[in-house]
């Protein structure tokens, strides 16, 4: 190695600047592959770590983050008590997801509940006051101002499941509606006929979407839509106990049931065991996730599991593209960036 080469000019401390010289790409380029960003590619990337290597070169984190603006750190928003969060799969699953994914950077990662008024004020100082670079937003439901509030902001953002249709945040889901056709054609091919149906919370876009499913793969089949099977929930275990109690009274027929979510197939088995009703043989059971509840019930469910570790990774990589270019969070390009990963069903005993 020639003289100097290691450690920069004069033997000094190497700059950001060598890097980039060494490697042959621009500055921006070189603080991408540092930053962890997912966008820039596979060679560019093993150039640049390989001038970081030659040149011996360290990246000053606190100079770095000081100088750019930065805190190095992305929120994990989650707008429900902490109760629903360690209950449910749904939220670990993500968690696992975002994780991962952020583990192969240099950024932290903060879990910041905003269940109720107080936390949800608390968050709002803590955002404008620009303590992360970054926030992902999870299990948001239509009325609630907190990714308003980031838009505002202009804090990147990226949200898990639209709040609607016309969604101006960069968003990651899982085709809800395909999974609830998926669910309900597989229960008509088992000659089901009488399929209700226990929603999620309905100001929950993707609970709203897998009730369209339900609904168009029952006319598309030529079967009547029964209002009287259809029975809101709320994504619960409880809910799922109340909404199929009513939906027994209502309609005692029924044949089988899509449940929202597994937690609420489990609240429904629960309530047809009480009633006598054999799984699947008087009444067949589907749920939503195929999360580890599905794996161990008795006997085990039928569920759509979403690909819910990917959605999670998905969320950080667009949100750390979002943080790396300085772009506002709303729009790419005058479009929000919207990822829809495919819904799949998982057969088992209950159906």
């Amino acid at each position: 190695m020639a003289h100097g080469a290691r450690g920069g000019r004069g033997g000094g401390r190497p700059t950001l600047e060598e890097v980039a010289a060494r490697a042959g790409v621009g500055r921006g380029t070189v603080s991408r592959v540092i930053n962890g960003s997912p966008r820039v590619s596979a060679a560019t990337r093993a150039a640049v770590e390989a001038a970081v290597a030659e040149l011996g070169y360290v990246p000053n984190n606190a100079a770095r983050a000081l100088a750019a603006n930065r805190t190095d750190a992305v929120a994990l928003v989650v707008p429900e008590p902490e109760t629903r969060f360690f209950a449910e799969p749904y939220f670990s699953d993500m968690l696992r997801g975002v994780g991962a994914e952020l583990a192969e950077t240099r950024m932290q990662l903060l879990l910041i509940f905003a269940g109720n008024d107080r936390e949800r004020r608390r968050l709002a100082q803590y955002l404008a006051a620009h303590r992360v670079d970054g926030v992902l937003l999870v299990s948001v439901h239509a009325d609630d101002p907190l990714p308003d509030l980031v838009t505002q902001l202009e804090i990147p953002a990226v949200i898990s499941g639209p709040r609607s249709a016309t969604e101006t945040l960069t968003s990651v889901d899982s085709d809800n509606y395909d999974g609830a056709r998926q669910a309900v054609e597989h229960l008509l091919a088992r000659g089901r006929r009488r399929i209700a149906h226990i929603t999620g919370r309905l100001d929950v876009y993707g609970a709203q979407r897998r009730a369209d499913g339900y609904r168009a793969a029952l006319r598309d089949a030529g079967c009547e839509v029964d209002e009287r099977l259809v029975e809101v929930g709320d994504f619960t275990e409880e809910g799922g106990h109340r909404a199929m109690r009513a939906l027994l009274e209502r309609c005692p027929d029924l044949d089988a049931v899509f449940a929202g979510s597994d937690v609420t197939a489990a609240g429904a088995r629960r309530l047809l065991r009480e009633a006598g009703r054999r799984i699947p043989d008087d009444v067949a059971l589907v749920g939503y996730d195929d999360s580890a509840i599905a794996r161990h019930m008795d006997p085990p469910l039928t569920s759509v599991r979403q690909p819910i570790q990917e959605m999670g990774r998905r969320m950080i990589d667009l949100l750390l593209a979002e943080i790396a270019d300085r772009r506002p969070a709303p729009t790419h390009e005058g479009e929000p960036r919207r990822l829809v990963l495919p819904a799949e069903l998982v057969v088992r005993a209950s159906s």
